[in-house]
Formats: C-alpha cells, sequence, structure tokens
C-alpha cells in the first residue's frame, strides 16, 4: 500500500482496523519478566580470548568513571564536532539516515574517510581527556551502504528474503562490508532480524520473511558475511562489526504499530522472534540493538529479564547492547537526557543523538551517587572494548590507512552492481501470467508506463540516501539503472522500440504495456498502515491498467511494495503481475527477467518465492504460515516461473471488507518535524522549480536565492529555518507527486494553520501559496507578520475558502502549503496542519 493510502486515511481520521481481538482490547496486565530457564543457551563461535580480557582488564583498572561512560556515550555526527570528540573520547558516534559529512549529501568518499580519520584521531588524543581509546563509526548500511551518493543500493530485505538464496546474501553482506570500509567506518547496525506477523508495520521491508525458520538462517548468512565467519576470516579486511536488531519483539506488535507493544506469550517470543538472535549469536555477532518496542507493556530498552537475565546470561552474548536513537527516553521515569534504568537493564551505549551532553553528566552523576553500579558500567565498558579489540580496532592502522580505505573504484563497482542485478533477478516472484504474455519479445513495440517506471528513488524505498528515501532524484543514484533504463537498453539493442509516458499516453499502439506502479518510499512509523488495501479511495493506478486494457493492450504490471497488499483489483486488470518489491538501484536486473531473447527464448526464468504470505482480502492483516485458519490468496513459498502455464481467473473479490468511519472533523497535520501524509519539501527558482529537500541543509539550485536548513522549536530538528536572498522569485512549499482531491474540506470550514517564526520581516511581498493542477495562487501575509512578535514562535491560520476564491481547485490539489517572495526575508517553520471547523477565527478568513 502506498502512502498515498495512509494519507488517503489519515486525512479521513480513520481509527486503526481493529479486525482481531487480543489482551491489549482487553486491558489484560501481562507479566514483562522473562524466564531465563525457558530460554536457549546458545553457543558463539567466536571465543574468549584471555589475553583480550586481561587487556581490558589492566585498561579498565586506569579508566576514571568519567572516561568509562564517555566510551557509554553515542552521539550523532550533526551534534558534535571533533573538539567534543578531543574532550570526551565518545565510545562510538552515528551518522543517522540523512546525515553526511559537512552536512554535504553529495560528500565524496574522501569526505566519509576524512571524517572517520579526524574522529579516530581526536579520539585517541590524550591531552584533554587523559585516554588514547580509539572510537568506532556506526551506521544504517541496511541495503548497501545506502547513505553514500553513487554506491550500489540492493534489494531490502523482503526482496532478499524472496530469493531463498542465503549464500548470495552473504556476498552481499561481504560487499556491503568492503564499501563500508572505503568510507572509514567500522560498524553497521544491520542485519534486521525481524519476524514480521502483521504487515501494517512500517518495518515490513526490513525483515526477510514471516517464517522464523527462514530468519534464522539469513541473519547469520548477513552476519558472516558483514563480519567475516568464525572460524576463517573474522573481522579481517574488508569486513565491519555487525548488528542484530531489534531485540526484541518489533516485527509482532498490536496491530503493526511500530514501537508499540508486542503481547506475544513467552513462548511465541521465542520460538518466533528470538529465533535471528539465536543463529546471529552462534555466527558471532558482535552487537545487538534493543528495540524501540515494548513487551507487555514495558519497553526493551528497561527490560532487564530480556537485556540481561537472558541475552547476555542464559544466551551467552558477550558483545555490546547498544541502544536505538533516544529509545532509552520511552523508558518509564526516563528521558533523552537521563536514563539510569536502561544501563542498569543491560544497555551498554546509549544512542543519544542530540542532548549527549546532559546524558554523559547526568550518568556520571548517578554512577557517583550509587544510582548505577560501577559493577554495572564496568561490564559494560568491558563489552565495548572487547568488541573493539576483536575488531581489530587497537592494533589497526587510522581509518584512511586501512585497507579499501578511499578506494573510489570501489563506489558502485561492477562486481558490486552484478551481484545486486542478481539479486533482483532472482527476488521477483510472478504471481499471475495469463496466456504466457511474459516473457515480452525486445523486438515489439513496448509501452513503459507507471509512477515507478522511471524512479530509481522509489524502486529503492526508504533507507536510501535520506531517512525516509524520499527528496532523490534519478541524478542522485549514479551508474545506476531504471526499470525503464533497463527495459530501454535490451528493446534498443534487440531493434525493438520503447516509449515511456508515466500516464500511459502514446503514439503508436504498444504490443504490450509494462506499467511499474506502488508504494512510495517511507521508513520506521512515517511508513505504518492502517489497512491493506492498495490505494483506497483513490485507485489511479488501477485507472491507469483498465485504461490500457479497454485498449486491447496487453498488460504487464510489476508491484513495487514494502510488503503484500490486497491489489485484487490490479491483479484482475493485468494479465501478468510481478511482486518486484525494492528492488534498489539495478533495475535493469527487472529486465533480464521480464524481456526474453530476440528469438523468444528465456533469458532468465523467475526464481523468487513468496516468504511472506499474500492476502485475499483486505480483512487478512494478520496472514502467516501456520495460522490454524490460513487462506490466502498465494501462499508463502509461491511463485511461477516460465514453466507453469496457469491463468487465473479475471475474478477475485474487489469489495473490501473493512469498512472505515470518515472523520473530517480531525486535524489533517502536513508538517511534523518532516512532511506527512506523503507529501515531499521542495524549494524552488527559475533555475527549477522542484529542488527537492533531503537533508538538513539545502539551497535552490546553481544560486543562494534561498536556502533551508533545519532549526529547533521544540526539539531537535523540528523546524525549517527559510532565508530568502532577495536576487529573484523563490519558494518553498509542500507537494504531492500526483493530485489529490480535497475538496470535503472546503465544506468543513477548515483552516491552514502554521507555526511560524520570523527571523527578518520580508523587504518585499511575502505570501502563502497553494497550487492545483494548472493554476497558483498565494494570499499577502505582510500585514500580519508585521504584527507578529519577532523572533518568538506564533501561529497563524488561513482559511482554505480563501484559496479557493483565489482560484485553487480542491479537487485537484498538488501543493497544500507553501511561502513566495521575490524580497529578503528569513522566517523559520514548525508544525503545518489542516484544522477543521476553525475558519471563523482565522487570521485570514475571507468573509
Amino acid at each position: 500500500m502506498s502512502l498515498a493510502l495512509i494519507a488517503a486515511l489519515s486525512l479521513n481520521g480513520c481509527s486503526h482496523i481493529e479486525v482481531e481481538s487480543d489482551q491489549e482490547s482487553n486491558n489484560v496486565k501481562l507479566s514483562s519478566i522473562a524466564d531465563p530457564d525457558n530460554w536457549p543457551h546458545v553457543v558463539s563461535k567466536v571465543k574468549k580470548n584471555e589475553k583480550i580480557e586481561s587487556k581490558i582488564t589492566k585498561i579498565l583498572n586506569k579508566m576514571t568513571i568519567e572516561q568509562k561512560v564517555a566510551q557509554m556515550i553515542q552521539p550523532e555526527i550533526r551534534a558534535f564536532d571533533i573538539e567534543d570528540m578531543r574532550k570526551y573520547g565518545f565510545g562510538s558516534y552515528l551518522n543517522g539516515g540523512g546525515a553526511f559529512p559537512n552536512n554535504d549529501k553529495y560528500a565524496s568518499m574522501q569526505d566519509w574517510a576524512h571524517l572517520a580519520e579526524e574522529m579516530y584521531q581526536a579520539s585517541i588524543d590524550d591531552n584533554l581527556d587523559g585516554i588514547d581509546i580509539p572510537t568506532m563509526w556506526g551506521t544504517d548500511a541496511v541495503h548497501g551502504h545506502n547513505n553514500v551518493i553513487g554506491a550500489t543500493i540492493y534489494p531490502h530485505n523482503i526482496g532478499l528474503g524472496a530469493m531463498h538464496n542465503p549464500d548470495l546474501i552473504e556476498k552481499i553482506g561481504e560487499a556491503t562490508a568492503k564499501i563500508v570500509q572505503v568510507t572509514g567506518i567500522d560498524w553497521v547496525f544491520a542485519p534486521t532480524v525481524a519476524v514480521v506477523r502483521d504487515d501494517r508495520w512500517g518495518r515490513t521491508y526490513e525483515g526477510y520473511s514471516e517464517d522464523p525458520k527462514i530468519v534464522k538462517q539469513y541473519a547469520s548468512a548477513m552476519v558472516d558475511g558483514l563480519q567475516g565467519k568464525a572460524d576463517s576470516n573474522f573481522m579481517a579486511d574488508g569486513t565491519v562489526i555487525a548488528t542484530a536488531k531489534h531485540f526484541l519483539g518489533d516485527g509482532g506488535t498490536y496491530l503493526g504499530i511500530d514501537q508499540g507493544n508486542n503481547l506475544s506469550s513467552e513462548e511465541d517470543l521465542i520460538r518466533i522472534h528470538a529465533q535471528g538472535y539465536i543463529s546471529a549469536i552462534e555466527s558471532g555477532v558482535q552487537t545487538i540493538m534493543a528495540s524501540f518496542n515494548s513487551w507487555h507493556g514495558e519497553k526493551m530498552h528497561g527490560n532487564s529479564s530480556l537485556l540481561t537475565d537472558v541475552l547476555k546470561d542464559r544466551m551467552g552474548f558477550d558483545g555490546l547492547v547498544v541502544g536505538d536513537w533516544d529509545g532509552h527516553g520511552q523508558v518509564d521515569g526516563c528521558n533523552n537526557a537521563s536514563c539510569a534504568q536502561a544501563i542498569n537493564a543491560g544497555v551498554d551505549i546509549i544512542m543519544v543523538p542530540n542532548e549527549w551532553k546532559e546524558m554523559y553528566e547526568n550518568t556520571v552523576a548517578q554512577v557517583k551517587s550509587g544510582v548505577i553500579p560501577t559493577a554495572r558500567i564496568d561490564d559494560a565498558v568491558r563489552r565495548i572494548l572487547r568488541v573493539k579489540m576483536r575488531a581489530g580496532l587497537f592494533d589497526s592502522e587510522s581509518p584512511i590507512k586501512r585497507a579499501y580505505a578511499g578506494e573510489q573504484t570501489l563506489l558502485g563497482a561492477k562486481q558490486h552492481r552484478a551481484l545486486a542485478r542478481q539479486a533482483v533477478r532472482e527476488s521477483l516472484v510472478l504471481l499471475k501470467n495469463n496466456q504466457q504474455v511474459l516473457p515480452i519479445n525486445p523486438t515489439q513495440h513496448i509501452l513503459v508506463a507507471g509512477s515507478g517506471a522511471d524512479d530509481i528513488g522509489k524502486q529503492s524505498g526508504g533507507w536510501t540516501i535520506s531517512w525516509q528515501g524520499t527528496g532523490n532524484q534519478n541524478s542522485d543514484f549514479p551508474g545506476a539503472s531504471s526499470i525503464f533504463d533497463g527495459i530501454k537498453q535490451k528493446v534498443d539493442a534487440a531493434g525493438g522500440h520503447v516509449e515511456l509516458n508515466q500516464a500511459g499516453e502514446f503514439e503508436q499502439k504498444p504490443d504490450v504495456a509494462v506499467v511499474v506502479f506502488g508504494e512510495n518510499p517511507y521508513a520506521e512509523g512515517v511508513g505504518d498502515i492502517k489497512g491493506i488495501e492498495y490505494q483506497r479511495d483513490n485507485k489511479r493506478d488501477l485507472q491507469l491498467l483498465n485504461r490500457l486494457k479497454a485498449q486491447g493492450i496487453p498488460v504487464v504490471s510489476v508491484f513495487l511494495s514494502g510488503r503484500p497488499l490486497w491489489v485484487n483489483a490490479e491483479i484482475n486488470a493485468s494479465d501478468a503481475f510481478v511482486a518486484a518489491w525494492l528492488p534498489g538501484s539495478e533495475g535493469i536486473g527487472v529486465a533480464d527477467v521480464l524481456l526474453s531473447k530476440r528469438n523468444g527464448e528465456v533469458n532468465y526464468d523467475f526464481k523468487g518465492k513468496l516468504s511472506y504470505s499474500w492476502p485475499k482480502s483486505d480483512a487478512q492483516v494478520l496472514l502467516n504460515i501456520g495460522d490454524e485458519n490460513y487462506e490466502p490468496l498465494f501462499a508463502y513459498g509461491y511463485g511461477l516461473t516460465y514453466q507453469d502455464n496457469i491463468n487465473l481467473a479475471n475474478n477475485l473479490n474487489e469489495i473490501a471488507e473493512v469498512k472505515f468511519e470518515k472523520d473530517l472533523d480531525a486535524p489533517v497535520t502536513l508538517f511534523d518535524s518532516q512532511p506527512q501524509q506523503d507529501l515531499g519539501l521542495y524549494l524552488g527558482d527559475q533555475a527549477s522549480w522542484a529542488v527537492p529537500v533531503a537533508t538538513s541543509i539545502v539551497t535552490t539550485q546553481g544560486s543562494n536565492n534561498l536556502h533551508l536548513k533545519t532549526t529547533d522549536k521544540n526539539v531537535q530538528e523540528d523546524a525549517r529555518q527559510l532565508s530568502w536572498a532577495g536576487n529573484s522569485v523563490a519558494t518553498s512549499y509542500l507537494a504531492w507527486s500526483e493530485p489529490r482531491d480535497m475538496s470535503e474540506y472546503l465544506q468543513n470550514n477548515t483552516a491552514l494553520k502554521v507555526n511560524i517564526r520570523v527571523d527578518q520581516l520580508p523587504t518585499n511581498s511575502f505570501k502563502i501559496n497553494m497550487q492545483s493542477n494548472g493554476k497558483k495562487a498565494g494570499l499577502e501575509l505582510n500585514n500580519l507578520l508585521q504584527n507578529l512578535s519577532k523572533h518568538k514562535w506564533n501561529t497563524i491560520s488561513v482559511a482554505l475558502k480563501c484559496f479557493e476564491q483565489a482560484g485553487i481547485q480542491f479537487t485537484d490539489l498538488r501543493s497544500p502549503f507553501g511561502f513566495i517572495t521575490s524580497g529578503k526575508a528569513k522566517v523559520s517553520f514548525a508544525e503545518i496542519s489542516w484544522q477543521p471547523r476553525s475558519a471563523d477565527n482565522a487570521d485570514i478568513n475571507c468573509r
């Protein structure tokens, strides 16, 4: 399901679907204390080394409390600098999704390696902190080195799961580790070993399968690839420290809500959700990340029975436990700057991106006062030093002198792209192939249509350059190929003809149409959905399929998604239907399989088999192999090949079973720390009116007409500051990729509400604007801004009917908010929303 559906559901104020009953709905209190005796003993292939342990003891005996606590603090690169590292000597640090050296999205490999070198040298400089322990850098390389421009992007885990090829997964881990090493980074927060039970979860695509047996097998394969095998090349050149995440039960939360509550029995927690950790520990994984979710109401970051009694003591994990992004702050009695409970529960490294200084000072005080026992601190630091020594950080050269450091030739290397292309081919699952319309002969005339046809960012999904995977253009993927690129390359070589038209229009009637469509990129909770019907209330892709089919054109659907969705109508409208998941940067791998050789022979056959069950009803939000009443449309393990001659009747049920109640009185949030409702944030001027904002600092293309940077209102980076230079007209706006019908809100007396801070009054006309297809309209704000308190946050509101009177067509709305001026100005915005029943009291209401 696309984010468009999330928008539609949220806009209509729909509540979560309550199609299943369980303890949470009945408010039954379950114990959150695990019994270690129920859990398995696990034996790691990486054994303790007494020489290492002796070295650690000597170091610990020399360390002060302050030095020990500093090893446990992990800040984010945008929130500290080299001097902070020199002063405090942090044990580790990270870059979050969308964070880059020098805040430069286009930072070179050398820029990454240079930052790693600077941090390393600062960490071993003992002039200020009195100690020379090397730091380590962690990053979310979850499908390749996905933060780095030009790196090969592999299919997300849901696609790798469909390959059923653990050997290839291991090779992908090896290739990823090598390119991470090129940038000087030591540690990756991968693999995710969640066993997903509810596909409404926004992180479904990060899980290999709903089947714990498969997750168990693939977890060890990826760990072996990243770290090297325990009995051969463990932590050798070209490897990195791996992380199994998120411990425990993140894929089984109530209603699939990210960071929610897992209500599984302890037996199911072991049988289903712990299996990936068992194999990862056996393979010698060195770090495990605590999960945001709760188990029976207690946050995992504070659950000592699971983190310590089970994981460390019973399962024998002797590596380190790292927290997730401010996850400790969600523990009862804690906040982002203070959480003795998480440390006492067993979290060894606190991931505290922004409030690291306060956390450091509070933790030192808590140790000195006895709130945190010294023995717990010593255990945490011992684990941290053990991992660093096993990884060779004490013995190796500095980052820029290590093997592969700065090797630009490995960026998007041919061998890595070939590996990713193979993974794409093997991950595709053929669900329908009536009249054996596939494979397509490349000598024919082929139409390629759909919103995903020529969009590498969309086919790559979340965690791609930016955290959400949004704000990227094809030019941000040098050397990559869209699905259209791949088809065109093969058709041109065969002498056929190909047309690209997203809307499905054509100059010459095609022999076949390939329509690429599906979910827009998302990550984590932003991707949570309330129902599994694809494009509910906005069936624009179905309309495209039906329009082509009505013209007698065979239709091949290529569905991009991070989960199985209810697409019965779209399958009925297709002659062939391919689940392509989120294939990454090598779209040509899709063309390899869809197109035959010139003589009609199969080029590559379909190998992919479902590792997630596919629903036949929109009510099947909980659908997993082994269920008592298991009735999927396509069962776990299903997948056709070109040897199968099976025709699927075009009469799948298209009537939704789940009913939603619309609530037009519910507020519609457009921006809250980041764009909501599937909106993108853009800058624009005459050079380019659509410069996507994917990083914390962005400027209009080729000019300094408009500069955007993140700023703070309530929490770190929850607002944006806009600075106009006054050279020419420039704008910042929120927009959908396709128009929406928002006309219902005109009848509901709705107003646009914006939190705004005026840092410099505009020197010229300053307007708040909207855009519908073919029409832009703005309303003057200067008089209103003149009366606001300067350098303070204020709230302004404008009745939607004012924009309608100015000519905006709400049946065809493209942009629901923007600022535009040709003068100098400096203005910040934070929360932006539509507030029903409030237009009468709006600052601008057009009475």
